[in-house]
């Protein structure tokens, strides 16, 4: 699989990277013969990051990659989890926690260091004390060789520019905001370029918006979202493709994101993104499904602290 450096880390990562959030039971009970089994396909077919972290499943996540990991060859695979949020509500930053949920995510996947810490979701808490305690102290794991290196996660671009302005990171991962639907992310190139900072990908599907799945109840989406969204699933499929599939191709196919981060705890999912990943994107299909998605361009919705969002622009009731 293509591989790109991720910033200045020295680390070339392929272009899809395995999610472990499914693994967590997030989206749906999961069968753990089949979720461990999608781990060794994703590495089997040529991805090298798997991404996680203790919120997803309430540890679950990183307790049955413990279960698999031991067994791969620990240089065949870079592995990236995060810190500061525990359960939907259940937030923690502190320098203190910082160490405590390095060790045990150490514990849990029984691995000797990680590659990449994010501070996860952290548009819900003040900006500062990221920049001045969490980063700081992740740092200070790095020092003793527990961590290579260091980022943050979230949904606000605003918080992005935050931490770029305030702090010095080694990557980012944006979710949401680079798909067919959403391109806000692109306002991070720059920065990041300027800066060396590997700049991630996450959810080219938008949470199951950009497929042909009923979208769930959770789903933030409008129903004038899910009206627009569901007309262009039904253009792809009557023109013979699946947008997922095209979603898909959009979303890993712009270099300045060093990877895309997807996952299912289905193996035949994982490998047949793995299969559309090589080949080539319905440049017509493509222009036509961004006229019909345009009516929501750049929609996303508000979930954090006020003073962390931007203010919508696209008005879609």
């Amino acid at each position: 699989m293509e591989t790109r450096p991720l910033g200045k880390t020295g680390i070339d990562l392929t272009l899809l990277t395995y999610g472990a959030s499914s693994l967590g039971g997030e989206f749906r009970n999961v069968d753990v013969a089949e979720a461990l089994r999608s781990v060794n396909v994703a590495i089997d077919s040529g991805m090298n990051l798997i991404d996680t972290s203790p919120y997803y499943g309430r540890g679950q996540s990183e307790v049955l990659l413990g279960h698999v990991l031991p067994d791969i060859p620990r240089d065949s695979y870079y592995l990236c989890t995060k810190l500061g949020r525990y359960a939907p509500k259940h937030f923690d930053f502190s320098a203190k926690r910082v160490e405590e949920s390095i060790d045990l995510s150490l514990e849990r996947m029984r691995v000797d260091h990680l590659d990449i810490v994010l501070c996860h979701d952290l548009e819900f808490v003040e900006m500062s004390q990221i920049v001045e305690e969490t980063i700081p102290a992740i740092r200070r794991e790095i020092e003793k060789g527990k961590v290579r290196f260091v980022g943050v996660s979230g949904y606000p671009m605003k918080t992005f520019e935050y931490v770029l302005a305030n702090a010095e990171i080694d990557c980012l991962l944006t979710y949401n905001h680079y798909t067919l639907q959403n391109d806000m992310a692109l306002s991070l190139v720059p920065p990041c370029e300027e800066q060396g900072v590997g700049l991630m990908n996450a959810a080219p599907f938008s949470a199951r918006l950009l497929t042909s799945a009923p979208l769930p109840e959770w789903h933030k989406a409008t129903p004038f979202v899910r009206e627009v969204a569901a007309k262009a699933a039904k253009h792809c499929a009557d023109a013979g493709s699946d947008i997922a599939k095209l979603a898909l191709q959009y979303s890993i196919a712009n270099p300045a994101f060093a990877t895309c981060v997807t996952g299912s705890a289905n193996p035949n999912r994982v490998a047949q993104w793995v299969e559309w990943s090589n080949e080539p994107i319905d440049e017509t299909l493509l222009k036509e499904t961004l006229a019909i998605l345009e009516p929501i361009h750049n929609w996303f919705y508000v979930e954090c602290l006020p003073e962390n969002s931007e203010v919508p622009t696209v008005a879609v009731d």
